[in-house]
């Protein structure tokens, strides 16, 4: 899949699944998301945006064990996959190009 494939909030979702790996599941990327974002994040929105990533092929699941502070349900955790790798390799190779030839040259002021 090309990188177009990915929306701006799909990335972040997928970002934080990999830093979270192996313990990410919906609500822990959602708390990972507003800390990061300052932002609220619903953990629906996650879920719905994690779901578009598996169909696309950027993500994995598997279901944990049942545990007791769940009341004995089991968590959905997701892994990256070698696919969804690549295009987070590849958006931040993107934004790096743009960043390279913004810095060197122009003095950025913010106002």
């Amino acid at each position: 899949m090309r990188r177009s494939d990915l929306g701006e909030f799909e990335e972040v979702v997928l970002l934080a699944v990999a830093a979270l790996s192996p313990n990410a599941y919906t609500v822990a990327i959602a708390e990972e998301l507003e800390r990061e974002t300052g932002n609220m994040v619903t953990s629906g929105a996650v879920h719905a945006a994690m779901q578009r990533l598996e169909q696309k092929g950027y993500l994995k699941s598997v279901w944990g064990e049942a545990t007791a502070e769940r009341g004995g349900r089991r968590k959905r955790l997701y892994a990256v996959t070698g696919l969804g790798g690549r295009i987070l390799e590849e958006a931040r190779a993107v934004r790096n190009r743009l960043w390279d030839r913004i810095l060197p040259t122009i003095r950025l002021e913010w106002n």
